[in-house]
């Protein structure tokens, strides 16, 4: 899926219309799509009524569309029309039988359906809102309808910032077209999108593959992870070399560790502090391990020979969880990280012992490296402040990929991976879920046992920080709540997450 801003999205309709694919062909392969979605609901629901919402834009024309599909389906069907300028669509609506309603008979007719298509506004809104549609959102929105669908994004969304009205109705699903609207993905509007799909409105890939920016599924992420076959044995899913913890952050190593093994890496071998082993062993019992010198309970400056003559066999390398923040181990780190050749994760402490160093300028660590910054460490890395970082995510983590010469992923809602060549993919998840420490130790672990298994460095950071999402998803939904929703659990709703995605 790939992600627009509204001037994008004119842009690729007009390119399609002097194509050859007219604007009214477009509508109705919108509107057709969305009736096929509620169709199919309706089918495993026994849902037969729905009312449309219809506006004098486009999206109140793929909804006027997709009720008349659905009338000629066997659904009954209604309308209310904030304006008429879809003349036409109308007359063609009314000739299968379908009824529009007056303002004062919504409330009875929205209360006996069991679908409301919300097409009253398009993409190009602007806050505030006119007083008829404002009036039309806030009565509906007070009936508390049943199941919304909105129609290419909720009326109300500022589809660039993601600003939304106070009126609009929050929607169950959201049925976008063609390509999804940036401010879709962006707070408060993600709260009021639902579940979200995807229709196709005739646009060729060609055009499509002009955008940069993609939005994670399941579909692709299924399409990146590696194959399973029967004469699989350990060497063929590669071995994860995981360089972590100190006496403050013990548990930082096992979760990096335990991701890894539970993403399919064949082998993890665990580098740790070696007053650490006994503490951890018993806990990974599947691992091998590498004890490293240390300074009270930290990774000592000459742990680096130890490392570099043990790295034989290793595919990936995970460098940061939980090192902490001593003199000694940032010695250590400036000293390992120029003679690693094989692909590797920098996170936590190992971003901040990068901080001022020269392998962030030219040619830097290399395409072959992934850093993963959360916005406190990005400030720090970049010298910007985290509301600078946070107004504009997308065109930082594009900035300084292509600075630094690697993959980044910023971390935080609507994690971003970007790549120095300009790919850009987001993953569309926020949850309170992963608010929690030791998370991030359990994403680095999983983009490096991908690594491991022989995903290229963005491949791997993108379908692991999906499934990392959605693992926390998952995690808050057996719990009942995101509250509770320890790092521990992530990692062991992992394996459901990618059985999900293999079928």
């Amino acid at each position: 899926m790939k992600l627009v801003t509204v001037s994008q999205m004119i842009a690729l309709e007009k390119q399609a219309d002097a194509s050859g694919l007219s604007y009214a062909q477009m509508m109705q392969n919108a509107g057709i799509g969305l009736a096929k979605i509620v169709h199919e609901m309706g089918q495993q629901k026994n849902w037969k009524k729905v009312i449309g919402l219809v506006g004098a834009g486009n999206n109140g024309g793929d909804t006027l569309v997709a009720l008349t599909w659905l009338a000629e389906n066997g659904w009954e069907t209604s309308a209310y029309l904030t304006k008429t300028n879809n003349n036409e669509l109308i007359k063609k609506y009314i000739d299968v039988g379908g009824k529009i309603i007056q303002f004062e008979n919504i409330e009875s007719y929205v209360n006996e359906s069991d679908v409301v298509l919300d097409g009253v506004l398009g993409t190009g809104i602007k806050l505030p809102l006119k007083k008829e549609a404002s009036e039309v959102l806030e009565k509906v929105k007070n009936i508390n309808p049943k199941f919304v669908v909105a129609v290419d994004c909720p009326s109300g969304v500022d589809c660039d910032s993601g600003e939304c009205a106070n009126e609009t109705i929050p929607a169950n699903l959201t049925v976008t077209m063609a390509a999804i609207k940036q401010g879709l993905l962006k707070l408060p509007a993600f709260e009021k999108i639902g579940d979200l799909q995807l229709v196709e409105i005739g646009l060729s890939d060609e055009m499509l593959n002009e955008i940069k920016v993609d939005v994670a599924d399941d579909e692709m992420i299924s399409a990146l992870l590696p194959k399973r076959t029967l004469a699989s044995h350990k060497g063929t899913f590669g071995t994860a070399f995981v360089i972590a913890g100190s006496i403050s952050y013990t548990g930082a190593a096992l979760l990096a560790g335990t991701a890894a093994y539970r993403i399919g890496a064949g082998l993890v071998t665990m580098a740790v502090p070696e007053n650490l082993h006994s503490a951890l062993a018993g806990h990974l019992p599947e691992a091998t391990w590498v004890l490293l010198p240390h300074e009270n309970g930290f990774i000592s400056e000459s742990a680096s020979d130890v490392l570099l003559n043990n790295l034989s066999g290793a595919t990936s390398i995970l460098i940061g969880s939980g090192l902490g923040n001593k003199e000694t181990t940032k010695q250590f780190v400036e000293k390992l990280l120029p003679s690693i050749k094989i692909p590797m994760v920098i996170d936590a402490d190992g971003l901040r012992h990068l901080i001022n160093s020269p392998l962030l300028r030219g040619e830097g660590l290399g395409v072959r490296s992934i850093l993963t910054p959360h916005l406190g460490e990005m400030s720090a890395l970049t010298g910007l402040s985290k509301e600078e970082i946070q107004s504009n995510r997308e065109e930082v983590a594009k900035k300084y990929a292509k600075q630094w010469n690697c993959v980044v992923v910023l971390k935080g809602a609507f994690t971003i991976i970007a790549s120095p060549d300009e790919r850009m993919t987001i993953i569309p998840i926020a949850t309170s879920a992963l608010a929690r420490a030791g998370t991030g130790d359990v994403l680095a672990g999983l983009i490096t046992g991908l690594l491991a298994q022989g995903l290229n460095p963005y491949d791997a950071a993108v379908a692991g920080a999906y499934i990392h999402g959605k693992a926390g998803l998952l995690a808050a939904e057996r719990l009942g709540t995101t509250a509770s929703v320890l790092a521990s659990d992530v990692v062991n709703t992992v394996s459901e997450v990618i059985s999900k995605l293999e079928k």
